[in-house]
């Protein structure tokens, strides 16, 4: 093992034995962290919700709508363990020679590509293969006709590090496509009767966006070290710190719209946005306070940081879509 740059550089792990289903499973779920799913899984439902029968349902249309609910949930783990495991195999070199992200399964070592590629065809066949169903039981083949272009734009996001510092908004608006594509799925004339999915996926966009470019400043002095591209290796601890408050502000703008748009959203909905701006707010007073202590290293403030990134952005997510689906079937 030598240094480089101040990283910890490592030579490239033994070839492992392929693993048995179960453990890669295991492991891969481990890595990926399933539990994320809250970031985007609440807009997705609600983007459902919003082209559901709500809220003067019959009892066939509430069963039928149940069933495409159950649909739309598994589409979405599908797509993100699909995204998730791009991204581990295509960084897998780079996660080996960062302190942060060397333990990674295919970094390690732990699981071999085949291993990865194995993940990838199963979740790829599971969400194409759900999205069929939406047209042979429902009628709709939207969804089977964009399956593969977004698993693409999902994949696409793990190499534009290679060449943008603008991707951070490509994570956003992988995202963002959730209650477009969940709405699409429920019932394809909803986009055409309101706007509230469109200002919904204007905030993910905005709202993811700004917070991995929080996450993002741990790795900035290694993003330069490797020549990757992001806005806190291109602008630096406070220049990334003001981008990221303005995307929020822009969110913050698109979340009050998202109430304005929609008469079925009331007083939960309002009770949700305050909440979630409260948050943000929250969030951004701990990264000043980060970025003021800790400039040269924000990676030795780990749970400062994972309650900025994790514990408030969860929070905000699932607490918005309870107040929205709620408002929506009163």
């Amino acid at each position: 093992m030598a240094r480089v740059l101040g990283f910890c550089v490592t030579t490239a792990p033994a070839s492992p034995t392929a693993a048995s289903p179960m453990t890669a499973a295991r492991l891969i779920a481990r890595d990926i962290k399933l539990a994320h799913s809250v970031f985007a899984l609440p807009f997705a439902v609600v983007g459902a919700f919003l082209a559901g029968p709500f809220p003067s349902p019959s009892w066939g249309s509430v069963r039928r709508f149940a069933a495409q609910l159950v649909l739309v949930v598994v589409c979405m783990v599908a797509a993100r363990t699909w995204a998730m495991v791009v991204n581990r195999l295509a960084d897998r070199d780079f996660d080996r020679q960062n302190q942060r992200t060397r333990r990674r399964v295919f970094a390690s070592g732990e699981l071999s590509v085949r291993d990865g590629g194995r993940a990838l065809w199963i979740s790829a066949g599971l969400f194409v293969g759900v999205c069929s169903l939406f047209w042979v039981f429902f009628g709709n083949f939207w969804p089977l006709v964009l399956s593969v272009p977004v698993l693409g734009w999902l994949a696409l996001y793990s190499y534009t590090k290679r060449f943008t510092a603008l991707c951070h908004l490509v994570l956003g608006s992988a995202l963002a496509a959730s209650p477009l594509a969940a709405a699409l799925a429920v019932n394809p004339e909803a986009l055409t009767r309101t706007p509230a999915p469109f200002w919904i996926a204007g905030f993910v966009l905005c709202w993811v966006a700004g917070f991995d470019i929080i996450y993002a400043l741990q790795d900035r002095d290694f993003d330069r070290a490797m020549s990757l591209r992001s806005i806190p290796a291109a602008l630096g601890f406070s220049g990334a710190a003001w981008v990221s408050r303005g995307l929020h502000l822009i969110a913050a703008i698109c979340l009050i719209m998202c109430w304005r748009a929609d008469e079925r959203f009331e007083s939960l909905v309002l009770v949700g946005v305050i909440a979630v701006l409260a948050l943000l707010v929250w969030e951004h007073v701990i990264l000043t306070r980060l970025i003021r202590i800790s400039q040269r290293d924000l990676a030795s403030e780990p749970p400062a940081l994972n309650l900025a990134f994790f514990t408030l952005n969860g929070v905000a997510s699932v607490a918005l879509g309870a107040c929205a689906v709620l408002d929506l079937c009163i």
